[in-house]
């Protein structure tokens, strides 16, 4: 139990580690919640802040995904790593430092995965990017691809392992509970698409 707490702990300092609201913070004097949608997240930072500083967000919510989940099994294994990305991604979308106001998980989230079974998260990243480039909407291809992992894990991923598939579960419902708002204006045709700018 003690290591359990201890993971949890760690991982989710590190996904309080906002990337997008220190690089606006950095670079442009700006806090990205006072922004855009409003969301401390890569996507809002590409729309608000421009391609370069939404790229170096990404990769660095990618980036402290994977480093959670190395953390977590170095100390447990790989029920660690669970706990770890579980909690990595808790904290990026509801960071204590930033007053419970944070992204939406995704790149985390597959950071998350890339380091538990990158077979399974190829292969969602694919069908979440295709739909992407097709349709500009990031929110959409977002939330099919996470919402994939569980049935793609569940085809691929012998023989069966429940804490993973309850994991992946998880991941998936917080995925989509952080897109309530994306989802609504999806439905009206309201959402905003890739390439769009907000000042």
């Amino acid at each position: 139990m003690n290591n359990i707490l201890k993971i949890a702990i760690i991982a989710y300092l590190i996904g309080n580690f906002s990337s997008a609201y220190i690089l606006g913070k950095l670079c442009r004097k700006k806090d990205i919640r006072n922004y855009g949608s409003g969301n401390a997240g890569a996507t809002n930072a590409l729309r608000v802040f421009g391609l370069k500083i939404g790229i170096i967000a990404f990769i660095f919510d990618i980036l402290k995904g994977f480093v959670a989940v190395k953390v977590g099994k170095s100390i447990m294994g790989f029920d660690g790593g669970l706990v770890a990305g579980l909690f990595v991604v808790i904290g990026h979308n509801w960071p204590i430092f930033l007053k419970f106001k944070g992204g939406k998980g995704i790149a985390s989230s597959l950071g998350v995965m890339l380091c538990l079974n990158p077979p399974i998260t190829i292969i969602c990243m694919i069908i979440g990017f295709s739909i992407i480039a097709k349709t500009r909407y990031v929110s959409l291809g977002s939330i099919v691809a996470t919402g994939l992992v569980p049935i793609v894990g569940l085809i691929m991923k012998k023989p069966f392992d429940l804490k993973f598939f309850l994991f992946t579960i998880v991941l998936a419902f917080m995925a989509i509970l952080r897109h309530r708002s994306n989802i609504k204006r999806l439905l009206a045709g309201e959402e905003s698409k890739l390439g769009e700018r907000v000042d």
